[in-house]
């Protein structure tokens, strides 16, 4: 039985190392009799970074590097020296920070204080995330320099003791095989939403004065100019095309951005500077659209296009959709300035604009060749009026709104304490209010055409927008804890509050730290045990915190029905005295387990093969598995999940 056990062991061992996203080779060169250089090479797998050694203390945990017998048997000569690193702002931690991709690379120079001194160890202590999960690492190390006699101190043994604490560590947990079918998912789909934004953004900007005169005009023009209905619905169709063609090519030169620097996007999306701009120029477009003055390109950019689309031919078609791109800028642009912002704070940002940019392309084309098809439609069509100006105004407000955004980027960045998460919302409320002032007609622009009468249209909008504003005041409360939802992304973090928070679980649930005090509290409560392993690096454990244990159909089954055990691997806390132990792996690797966190990292690691967080798994005071083990997904799969579990624990325990 022992037998089995250890092989088993060693096989989730070997499946654990295959799937480690950072792996480190170590070489040496001999500089001088006395000097060494040690070199420590990491290798990520796609889409992992590595913290660099330089971060702030309130961030992740920085690469470190220590060696044992320093100053008794070598020294250091220097600090470690790394590779170039890629810098950008992390939006949960409110800092730049530095990290490798792909590859990293350290050197350190030792000088020999013994001159028979036969091998240097010591351990690496490390932490690399992606964009789902985080892993926090002791990598030991060890430098053979003199072969004759070092080979004999490889072989290395455990004393009693710890191998009595090691296996204290190791849980009888039932329904084992459960944990091989992790279903860690997450059904967004940041692409396809993308894209129906920009959709979103061309059908408003097809209701602008810019666009929508332009519909009828230039359908009617294919229709009687080419002198059949067949012809004149291909020209229409290649000229939907050509527009679409020509909003997807403004994108391509962030694409070069994107080869030359990966980060280059983001970095200009966090930059505190670049933000400012940013709030700026959208504060310009709102004005604009408020009608104190007309935003256009160069006159003589539009005299050339239209000159050029008189040449006839699918080269002049595609000239009066670059003229209809360049004289309806003044409405479009602020419109693309919002959907340019947006991707450049998103991963794959040049990608990502890509597709927004054709789905706005997409809308804006869509009309020219469905009235082809459809001429009839041209009849139902509503004239041109002072409705658009109100569509205009309208979209002034909401360039205020997101312009707030990006002020509210720099004041995290730069640690202002500004605009806290409730100055925010109540800016936002500011600007609702005002716009539903305006949309009942008691405040005018300068385009508004004085006793206009309120369409049913307008004054539905009207309510929708005095909804809003309900939905907003609660926003200001202390209790921030699943409020907003629907905005999760825009205010401030939850915790970036005026109101101070005391508490030392997320949301104000009751939790544990400690898993032995954890299990005897279910089993006296006689509830399924919700096994958190977290960290306070983790970026996504804050944001399953925030944004799917905050849901309140989540929230109730987490605060009523479980008892929660966060472990937090990356605890930096030592551990006392007696406590600390060396833990063997079954291929002969030893680990010096010296704080909280490498113990409940070892903890993971030993009874349920991950390494990752988040990570989380339920299970029965008993130790039963009740369902898989789940990572970073989205608020109604993980409500499902732990359902799930609950219901397998009430017949279990009846």
């Amino acid at each position: 039985m022992i037998k089995k056990g250890f092989l088993l062991l060693f096989f989730w061992t070997l499946i654990l190392k295959a799937q480690e996203p950072v792996v480190w080779v170590t070489e040496f060169k001999q500089t001088s009799d006395t000097e060494y250089l040690l070199i420590f090479k990491a290798s990520m797998q796609p889409k992992w970074h590595l913290y660099s050694q330089k971060l702030p203390k309130e961030g992740p945990l920085p690469t470190e590097f220590i060696f044992e017998g320093v100053n008794s048997n070598f020294e250091l000569v220097g600090i470690t020296k790394e590779s170039e690193t890629v810098t950008a702002f992390d939006p949960i931690f409110e800092m730049d920070l530095s990290w490798f991709e792909k590859e990293a690379a350290f050197q350190q120079k030792i000088r020999l204080l013994q001159p028979e001194l036969a091998a240097v160890s010591g351990e690496i202590n490390y932490q690399a995330c992606d964009d789902k999960v985080c892993i926090f690492r002791n990598e030991p190390f060890r430098f053979i320099l003199n072969s004759s006699k070092g080979l004999a101190e490889v072989k290395k043994t455990v004393d009693p003791e710890s191998l009595k604490k090691s296996k204290a560590l190791q849980l009888p947990l039932k329904n084992r095989r459960l944990l091989i079918q992790n279903q860690s998912q997450n059904s967004d789909n940041p692409l396809l939403n993308l894209f129906l934004l920009g959709f979103f953004g061309g059908l408003i900007a097809l209701l602008t004065p810019c666009v929508f005169p332009m519909i009828p005009l230039t359908v009617s023009f294919f229709l009687k100019q080419t002198g059949s209905k067949s012809k004149g619905v291909g020209s229409a169709l290649i000229y939907g095309l050509f527009i679409l063609l020509i909003y997807i090519m403004m994108s391509l030169p962030f694409h070069f951005l994107d080869v030359l620097d990966p980060q280059i996007l983001n970095t200009l999306s966090t930059n505190i500077l670049m933000n400012i701009i940013f709030f700026a120029v959208f504060v310009f477009f709102a004005f604009s659209f408020f009608g104190y003055y007309e935003l256009t390109l160069p006159s003589s950019w539009g005299n050339r296009s239209d000159a050029a689309s008189t040449g006839g031919g699918i080269l002049g078609i595609f000239f009066m959709a670059l003229t209809l791109a360049i004289v309806s800028f003044s409405c479009t642009g602020p419109i693309l300035g919002s959907l340019l912002a947006g991707s450049l704070t998103a991963e794959g940002g040049a990608d990502q604009l890509t597709v927004g940019m054709a789905g706005f392309g997409f809308a804006l084309a869509l009309p020219f060749g469905l009235l082809a098809f459809f001429p009839n439609l041209l009849k139902s069509i509503p004239k041109s009026g002072g409705w658009m100006t109100k569509v205009k105004v309208t979209l002034g407000f909401l360039e205020l709104a997101l312009a707030l955004k990006f002020l509210s980027n720099a004041d995290l960045v730069g640690h202002w304490g500004i605009i806290k998460r409730e100055i925010f919302i109540g800016v936002w409320l500011v600007i609702s209010i005002l716009l539903f002032i305006y949309l009942l007609g008691w405040l005018r622009f300068p385009n508004d055409q004085k006793g206009s009468k309120i369409p049913m249209l307008q004054r539905f909008f009207t309510f929708l927008v005095l909804i809003f504003i309900f939905y907003l005041i609660p926003g200001l409360g202390k209790n921030q804890d699943g409020q907003l939802s629907l905005l999760s992304g825009f205010p401030p973090p939850v915790f970036y509050s005026i109101y101070p928070s005391n508490s030392e679980c997320p949301l104000g649930l009751n939790c544990f730290k400690d898993y032995y005090s954890g299990r005897a509290y279910a089993e006296l409560k006689n509830k399924p045990i919700l096994l958190d392993f977290t960290g306070w690096a983790c970026v996504n454990c804050r944001k399953m915190e925030e944004n799917v244990w905050s849901q309140p159909e989540v929230f109730n089954l987490l605060n009523e029905d479980f008892v929660i055990i966060s472990l937090y691997v990356d605890d930096r806390k030592e551990l006392p005295k007696g406590q600390k132990f060396e833990f063997k792996y079954p291929n002969g690797r030893i680990k010096t387990v010296k704080t909280i966190g490498e113990k409940w990292a070892t903890f993971q690691s030993l009874n349920f093969t991950s390494a990752s967080q988040p990570y989380y798994v339920l299970m029965s005071a008993d130790e039963t598995i009740l369902n898989s083990p789940i990572q970073y997904t989205n608020a109604k799969t993980y409500k499902d999940w732990l359902q799930s579990g609950l219901e397998l624990h009430q017949q279990i325990t009846k």
